[in-house]
């Protein structure tokens, strides 16, 4: 079975962050491991009150994940939430050493490393420590292969105004890595998911929702690399990840779900119905 390492925010009560992505990546019958960097019991948007995991405690987490054989078999790695640049640099050398490790009985050849650089949003802007958000771009966008942000978070990693899907494709080819662009700008009553590499760019978009809910994008980090574990095109991945999120949406809209319903949609996220107009730029 793949197997997947997974660095972020854990929420008990809510299906985002880590927490969220291991219930997508199980789905896949792929195997999560999260070392939590923060614990909540509720979402801090709704008022939650967590504790940071300090960087002894996450240091000491993963040499233990280390300790059992287990870097090895790492066939993704996913990096989302962090509260500390302490944190991110022990990201950093844990990447180093999955990469180093000896991959005898691993599932695939090499491990995908995923980086969802979250950083903030629209309207709120900047929601971790300047110095977080320095250190992520400095230490772990440059090791990845692939970058999940926003809209918002890839402006501030490019330093350029994005506001459509143009700009947001030539703002991801200036960091110089393959990007699938959450939240992207796709007409009045559209938003889309912008998949970008040297050569190509597609955008896969879908009905706007007034009140989308939280942790769509954390989905769409799990969705996408779990495609790619599964042997999918980057395109085919991104376009999947793109229909599951939508087909999410859609779902937790009519159930008036108080979360995403990862669990109950289970199959539907591993063969998404929902459609997407798909527009190569």
């Amino acid at each position: 079975m793949p197997l997947a390492l997974i660095l972020s925010s854990f929420v008990a009560a809510s299906r985002i962050g880590g927490g969220a992505q291991q219930y997508v990546l199980a789905a896949h019958r792929i195997d999560p491991v999260l070392a939590p960097t923060v614990m909540f019991g509720r979402s801090p948007a709704k008022g939650g009150v967590g504790e940071v995991t300090s960087p002894e405690v996450l240091a000491r987490m993963l040499a233990d994940i280390e300790a059992d054989a287990l870097f090895g078999l790492v066939d993704l790695v996913v990096t989302g939430h962090f509260s500390l640049p302490e944190q991110v640099e022990i990201a950093a050398g844990v990447l180093e050493r999955v990469r180093a490790a000896n991959r005898k009985g691993a599932h695939a050849d090499r491990p995908i490393v995923v980086v969802d650089p979250v950083m903030g949003d629209e309207p709120k802007g900047l929601y971790v420590k300047p110095e977080v958000a320095e250190v992520l771009a400095r230490r772990l966008v440059p090791v990845a292969d692939w970058i999940t942000p926003n809209v918002w978070e890839l402006s501030r990693l490019a330093d350029r105004p994005v506001g459509d899907a143009a700009e947001a494709a030539a703002a991801a080819r200036s960091l110089g890595k393959p990007a699938l662009v959450t939240s992207v700008p796709a007409g009045d009553d559209e938003i889309g998911l912008l998949f970008v590499t040297a050569s190509a760019a597609t955008l896969f978009s879908h009905p706007r929702v007034e009140h989308m809910p939280n942790g769509t994008g954390d989905l769409v980090a799990a969705s996408f690399g779990a495609g790619l574990v599964e042997g999918l095109a980057p395109e085919a991945a991104a376009q999947r990840a793109a229909q599951a999120a939508a087909e999410t949406v859609r779902a937790t809209l009519e159930w008036k779900a108080p979360e995403l319903p990862i669990v109950a949609l289970a199959d539907r996220l591993v063969n998404p119905r929902a459609t997407v107009r798909v527009t190569r730029l």
